[in-house]
């Protein structure tokens, strides 16, 4: 019999109950026993719905509050030292490694946070050093089994694995130089026999234990270490099954597939080529094989008989009992449920599957190969094959206009008129900023009464007459607050946006939205992504209205802010019947067209947002190239229409930009921003090693976190900037937008940070 698996589901709630509940208890209006049964029902809902779905391998022990692998360290005991002998409770001091805290006598920053392999969810960085000693303090995959268990539902547990959280982690400040926390496997094995060991005799038949490190170029270092790992923990372990997703296995699968475990999960979702090549090397073994035929990381609905084709083919190499039909990766990057959804149109909904109804695509794909009888299976996968083919019929329309413009793309488009040497003293005269100008990444805090104002209007209790007057009312506040403490290069907020890729996306054609659709970026941050369906284009400006309003309100010079065209895409989830090329390309056009509009409003100087740019860079090194070679020059395409005059920014955050940043040099932004502060300011390094000929404003203070910097942090960080950047291309900005903090903590942060730069300007005149 072919089984049913899901690798992992989200842990949000349907109705996003565990941010609610986190959120409470924060501001102290839940209790930490309110927290864990908030916990404990989402966890009941979603094993029971996978139960009801058919799934016979159902998680357990992926769920978290803030992030998986930030639990694994509090379980493991991979906590700084910064964060103990505060007094705080051990819930306490797992959010503070995350978030930071600043409160009751305790000040420490948040840990360094980074991108989950290429997707948009952020994980908090493991530190290790010689110091660092493991321990089980306590059992989370343990204790979720039982907890299933007692509730009638037998689960496999999730755990990660030992190599991929050594590899992923850093060397903590205090280790010594060179230390690399793989050294460590030694002494973590032990600790990862105790869990599993627990596990078995508690009853769990097998654990899948995540070992996404094995897609990436790195993992050729560690075979030693795999080998000593799985050799040591497979005979007390339940039977082990090592998850990869999110890439292919490559020369790696030379070892992987002769690890003494149960089982290997493979993803045929982002890689389907490796099938032959991994079913080659596995049928000599004993090895189970579970294919992620059912995407965890995109929302279409999957095409039964392309998966039933890959399926049947390992059915018939290596048998029934050797294939498991599983999601690509754990669905913790999908929607919740379909059903919730009330505004897609019938047609609409036929296109899409969320986290429960692939869970359900799954079950009878499995069934389907199983041979099964049951009419339910056969009507599924005949219903299937119908909607498939209309989805297809829509498919094939697309815009004339659009794909002309697309097909009529020049070098010259791609290029500002003169060097950046010349713009920029053109610039500086228009703008008249000082030495080391003050700015921030755009957005401010979004308020309840913002939030309220928005829901009002999409129930018509408020008229779009009086919501553009609300919006006029909050800018105009924002403007005079930037003004009141000294900024000089000013934005106006961002209060009529819902999210920086959603907003623009509702403004395009060729995107559908939904009500509930929302995903874990990270913490308690969730976002909805829009959905591209068709060809992209822009009817009418988007921007526009709201920058002029607030250039109006002052004579200081206002940035206009839009999301760059990668960003967009790869926050989207985009269109599986064409290119991401073709799809950005078409965004780049419609965000031209956007930063000309507002250079002809007056407006003079224009962030183009990409964040998203390393996220969206291949795992494997050879295929970099192919990528870079259309998502470069489509920022390039969207910023290069304008005069020299205009001075361009970009915002990068949260991922390792030491490999591309020659690529981010070639964007030819005038300036640029960047993450600095929350990943210990390492990033200098990098500017030392490629040098920087365009203005840049490495983030002076972590945004993510509550937690205000003092006047003294950021004097200290600027001068560790100035001792390698020269003075006279630096900006001083926060790390991120301002939308998720509250107002008292952002003015005291940018009042600390208009103080430093005036130090910085008298003290490096």
């Amino acid at each position: 019999m072919v089984l049913s698996s899901v690798l992992g589901f989200p842990r949000i709630g349907a109705n996003r109950e565990v941010k609610k509940a986190v959120e409470a208890y924060w501001a102290g209006k839940l209790s930490a026993d309110e927290l864990t049964k908030a916990a404990a029902d989402v966890k009941k809902a979603s094993w029971t719905s996978l139960k009801e779905r058919g799934v016979n391998l159902i998680p357990s022990g992926d769920f978290t509050l803030y992030d998986h692998v930030l639990d694994h360290s509090a379980a493991f005991n991979v906590i700084p030292k910064r964060y103990l002998g505060k007094g705080l409770s051990p819930l306490d001091v797992y959010f503070a490694m995350g978030r930071g805290r600043q409160a009751d006598g305790v000040d420490v920053p948040a840990s360094e946070m980074k991108k989950w392999f290429d997707s948009n969810y952020h994980f908090v960085v493991p530190e290790f050093s010689e110091e660092t000693e493991f321990k089980l303090n306590f059992n989370k995959a343990l204790e979720e089994y039982r907890e299933a268990k007692d509730l009638g539902i037998e689960t496999r547990p999730v755990v990660l694995g030992p190599v991929t959280f050594l590899a992923l982690g850093k060397a903590a400040k205090d280790a010594r130089a060179g230390f690399q926390p793989i050294s460590l496997l030694p002494q973590l094995i032990p600790i990862y026999k105790q869990l599993l060991a627990a596990l078995k005799e508690a009853g769990a038949e097998s654990v899948q234990i995540d070992e996404p490190i094995l897609v990436l170029d790195s993992a050729s270092l560690y075979e030693k270490q795999f080998i000593q790992a799985y050799t040591e923990l497979a005979p007390v372990s339940p039977k082990l099954v090592v998850a990869t997703y999110y890439g292919r296995l490559d020369s790696n699968l030379s070892y992987a597939a002769k690890l003494p475990v149960a089982g290997l999960h493979i993803d045929l979702d982002r890689a389907p080529s490796q099938l032959d090549e991994v079913l080659a090397a596995v049928k000599p073994t004993n090895l189970i094989l579970s294919l992620g035929v059912v995407s965890g990381r995109n929302i279409w609905k999957t095409d039964f008989q392309a998966a039933l084709k890959l399926g049947q083919k390992a059915v018939e190499t290596l048998g029934k009992d050797r294939v498991i039909i599983a999601s690509s990766s754990s669905l913790l990057h999908t929607p919740v449920s379909l059903a919730a959804e009330k505004k897609l149109t019938a047609e609409q909904k036929d296109w899409f599957a969320f986290a429960l109804e692939k869970a359900s695509e799954i079950s009878v794909i499995a069934a389907a190969l199983s041979g099964s009888q049951d009419p339910k299976v056969a009507e599924a996968v005949e219903a299937n094959r119908t909607s498939i083919a209309k989805r297809r019929e829509f498919e094939r329309n697309s815009d004339a206009t659009v794909r002309n413009r697309v097909a009529a793309i020049t070098p010259d488009m791609l290029e500002r008129k003169n060097p950046f040497s010349v713009r920029k003293e053109i610039q500086q005269k228009q703008l008249n900023l000082p030495k080391f100008p003050t700015t921030t990444i755009g957005s401010f805090p979004q308020t309840k009464e913002i939030r309220q104002a928005r829901a009002k209007l999409n129930k018509g209790e408020l008229s779009p007459a009086e919501y553009e007057k609300f919006i006029e009312r909050e800018i105009e506040s924002v403007v005079r607050f930037q003004e009141r403490i000294g900024l000089d290069l000013l934005v106006h907020g961002e209060p009529e946006r819902n999210d920086m890729v959603q907003y623009f996306g509702e403004q395009l054609e060729g995107f559908v939205f939904t009500q509930n659709g929302w995903v874990q970026s990270y913490g308690s941050r969730y976002v909805r992504p829009p959905i591209i369906v068709s060809d992209v284009s822009r009817p009418k400006p988007i921007s526009v209205r709201w920058s002029s309003y607030a250039q109006s309100l002052t004579s200081k010079p206002m940035k206009g802010m839009l999301t760059g065209p990668v960003t967009i895409l790869n926050w989207s989830f985009p269109r599986a019947d064409v290119s991401r090329e073709l799809q950005c390309k078409q965004l780049a056009l419609a965000l031209r067209d956007e930063v000309v509009d507002l250079e002809k409003a007056g407006i003079k100087a224009v962030q183009v947002d990409e964040p998203a740019l390393r996220e969206g860079l291949p795992l494997r090194k050879a295929d970099w190239d192919a990528y870079l070679s259309w998502a470069l020059p489509s920022f390039k395409l969207a910023t290069a229409g304008v005069t020299d005059a205009l001075q361009t920014h970009s915002h990068f955050c949260y991922s390792d930009f030491d490999d591309i940043f020659p690529s981010i040099q070639a964007l030819d932004a005038d300036v640029i921003s960047i993450e600095a502060s929350k990943s210990d300011m390492k990033l200098l390094n990098t500017f030392k090693h490629y040098g920087y000929s365009n203005e840049i404003g490495p983030g002076v203070y972590d945004i993510h976190s509550p937690r205000v910097p003092s006047e003294e942090e950021i004097k200290e960080r600027l001068a560790s900037m100035l001792a390698i950047l020269p003075g006279e291309l630096l900006f001083v900005n926060p790390d991120c937008g301002l939308k998720t903090r509250g107002w008292s903590e952002t003015e005291s942060s940018l009042v600390n940070l208009v103080n430093a730069a005036r130090w910085a300007r008298q003290t490096y005149a």
